[in-house]
């Protein structure tokens, strides 16, 4: 039941009708007794700017979930940036925090990292290859980073998305070694295709999976 002290979390983005936040986390809330609603709120890219300093005007506002087309935009609107959007190049939450700050994090490849370990592997340590450094390939591979991998070696057809992703994790994980150019899944633990091949009947997979030593873990976006 939403009263006058739910806390309203907003989810920003256009168009609306292929947003899943508000079906996941709504009835998470209510089962849990959680004072809280995720509501869609439908923002051209030209409003978006003046609109996300508006939202957070209200009393009751909690945060807000961000998607497409502002991941990226809204990385210049805030006053705080997590180090994983920093490395992913985007943001999809924005916490508004005690001080009126407003900071943002990302939570893509969290989830990811999350289905890793529950599929019983082990991350802090692992090699892993990511293909694809768009912005899923970029969320994932600023995720495993966090979760303390040991190496990362990155692959895409567009060189600069590579290789600025690559000068990302090089800044913020100087621990982790990190390289680029090469698709061979030989000799790592985990391998995740991060482009859009093979989600469609005979997509050719942008890596030879008889090559993969332990694992393949395939992203649909």
């Amino acid at each position: 039941m939403i009263s006058g002290t739910t806390r309203i979390i907003a989810h920003l983005g256009f168009p609306t009708e292929t947003f899943k936040a508000p079906l996941i986390y709504n009835p998470y809330f209510e089962k849990h007794n959680i004072d809280a609603v995720v509501v869609p709120m439908g923002c051209r890219p030209e409003n978006f700017p003046d609109f996300l300093k508006l939202v957070f005007r209200l009393s009751n506002i909690h945060g807000a979930l961000i998607t497409m087309p502002h991941k990226v935009t809204v990385m210049g609107l805030i006053d705080e940036i997590s180090t994983s959007a920093q490395v992913a190049g985007s943001c999809n939450a924005v916490r508004l925090g005690p001080d009126g700050r407003l900071v943002g994090d990302m939570f893509d490849g969290e989830g990811f990292v999350r289905g890793v370990l529950r599929k019983g592997r082990s991350v802090p340590g692992a090699k892993v290859l990511v293909v694809g450094s768009g912005g899923v390939g970029s969320a994932i591979a600023a995720a495993f980073a966090k979760a303390g991998v040991s190496r990362i070696a990155l692959f895409d057809a567009y060189e600069t998305t590579m290789l600025s992703l690559a000068e990302r994790l090089r800044k913020h994980y100087p621990q982790i070694e990190v390289t680029t150019g090469s698709a061979d899944p030989a000799g790592f633990d985990i391998v995740v295709n991060a482009t859009p091949l093979g989600m469609q009947p005979g997509d050719p997979l942008p890596i030879d999976v008889t090559r993969c030593r332990r694992t393949l873990l395939s992203v649909r976006w």
